[in-house]
């Protein structure tokens, strides 16, 4: 089950290599436009004002000390990414990077891992939807998070550079609301730089007390998170120009322009707030209310509105891709493997993208705290297998290929390796049971029909790319 992905033999006849040639995906991505579509699926938004209250809640003035600790270790994480999406660039994303490297039961591992997230994670951010429209209408989570996943379907059957300028437009309203609430922030200061590296919070009797690193690397986790989402680039590495080149940089970007949008509201959040208590209650949108009308406190709400349906547009553009790879790479029954590997008429593979969409509209019915813990498992497993991956990515023919190569390796992907297998020891018990079980399910599926079939199934495709 170790075995490595070898090339199609050269006895193969021609006209079965021309019938049967998958189809592949058009070049029509620079770094800007690949830029736009990534930052946009990490939503910077979202992370602000949905993910970082949380943070307030538990370590007051050391949040952004704490984020920045996670943008630094996410800088490690993106070296590994940028190497091995260059190296092999695939719409097949994870699978495709470790399958090459470590074996095609490695990339059958990291595949089934990556499916869970395609399947789970837009329905879980898309029913966070209803509370920021909440101001302009009352829906349900459930009803408004299908809404938006239908929506961002329809969005991602269209054509791959439209869509860039519609989560263009959509990234423009979230730096935006980022902005008003870094100006507001420091425009109210109540204390000095200095209370950014003293963490300190207090309770709703303003009872202070102190934060120490126990806190902060509890928390993490929730920081790592803040900043996910830079990895989309290598999903689009079979669609950006000069991928060689242009992965890496668009990684590298998507990290570096997320940490800031995130980070300068974080500061003037921490600054600005009226007291320790507001500040620990995480209600940003009471702060921003407080410092200037609810009318602003309204266009904030619906600025996050509007980051939540971007990153499901965003995350269906992405995961559809992953079903197309898997079709043309011959991961399931002929059928099914046609249906997924068909593009339309805007070069989007439809099939795919419905594949994504509706059953993640469905999703939005189903309780989301299961769902978000196992997403949390399966990301965990996805990076530690990315990092071994990376440890493998100057062996034998792969040891020249033109490629970027990260700095410190192979030190950043071991201890990356030592820190995401603790991670998972931490993690939520009924989560890791329904993760394992679906890996066992799908590794019984490889057993007895993927492994078996070697010359036919899973045969992963690197199309050609520019080289440097």
């Amino acid at each position: 089950m170790t075995d490595t992905l070898r090339p199609p033999s050269a006895t193969t006849p021609v006209t079965v290599r021309t019938t049967e040639a998958p189809q592949t995906l058009k070049r029509s991505l620079g770094v800007v436009g690949g830029t736009l579509l990534t930052l946009s699926c990490v939503t910077p938004a979202s992370s602000l004002f949905v993910l970082v209250p949380s943070l307030f809640n538990a370590l007051g003035t050391a949040t952004a000390l704490t984020i920045g600790i996670g943008a630094v270790l996410c800088v490690a994480v993106a070296f590994c990414y940028s190497e091995l999406g260059t190296l092999i660039p695939s719409a097949g994303g994870e699978y495709a990077m470790v399958g090459t490297l470590a074996g095609r039961f490695a990339g059958w591992l990291v595949f089934i891992q990556s499916l869970i997230v395609v399947m789970i994670v837009p329905s879980v951010i898309a029913i966070g939807t209803a509370a920021y429209l909440a101001p302009i209408v009352h829906l349900s989570p459930a009803v408004a998070g299908a809404g938006v996943m239908l929506a961002a379907t329809v969005a991602g059957l269209l054509d791959l550079r439209a869509n860039a300028w519609i989560t263009g437009i959509f990234l423009v309203l979230e730096v935006i609301a980022a902005g008003v609430v870094s100006v507001l922030g420091f425009a109210h200061s109540q204390r000095g730089v200095g209370s950014l590296f003293h963490g300190v919070l207090a309770d709703a009797h303003g009872v202070t007390s102190p934060v120490g690193l126990g806190a902060i690397f509890a928390a993490m986790g929730t920081a790592l998170f803040v900043t996910q989402g830079f990895s989309t680039a290598i999903y689009l590495s079979e669609e950006l120009e000069n991928p060689r080149r242009n992965v890496a940089r668009t990684v590298l970007w998507t990290l570096g322009l997320s940490a800031v949008v995130i980070m300068v509201p974080v500061i003037a959040i921490t600054l600005g707030a009226p007291d320790l208590a507001t500040l620990t209650g995480g209600d940003i949108s009471g702060m921003v209310a407080g410092w200037s009308d609810s009318a602003l406190g309204t266009f904030i709400s619906l600025c996050i509105a509007l980051a939540i349906i971007n990153a499901g547009i965003v995350m269906v553009i992405q995961n559809s891709r992953v079903l197309f790879a898997s079709g043309r790479d011959k991961a399931w029954p002929a059928p099914v493997n046609k249906a997924f590997g068909t593009l339309n008429k805007f070069n989007a593979p439809w099939v795919s993208t419905l594949a994504v969409g509706v059953p993640g509209a469905a999703l939005c019915f189903v309780p989301g705290t299961l769902l978000t813990n196992i997403t949390g498992v399966a990301v965990a497993a996805l990076y530690l297998l990315v990092a071994v991956a990376a440890l493998l990515s100057r062996r034998a023919q792969h040891k020249d290929v033109p490629a970027w190569r990260q700095p410190l390796w192979p030190v950043l992907p071991a201890l990356l390796i030592l820190v995401l297998c603790y991670v998972l020891t931490q993690l939520d018990t009924t989560a890791l049971i329904w993760t394992g079980g679906i890996t066992a399910v799908a590794s019984l599926y490889w057993v007895f029909f993927l492994r078996p079939r070697p010359e036919s199934h899973w045969v992963i495709t690197l199309p050609e790319d520019e080289r440097i």
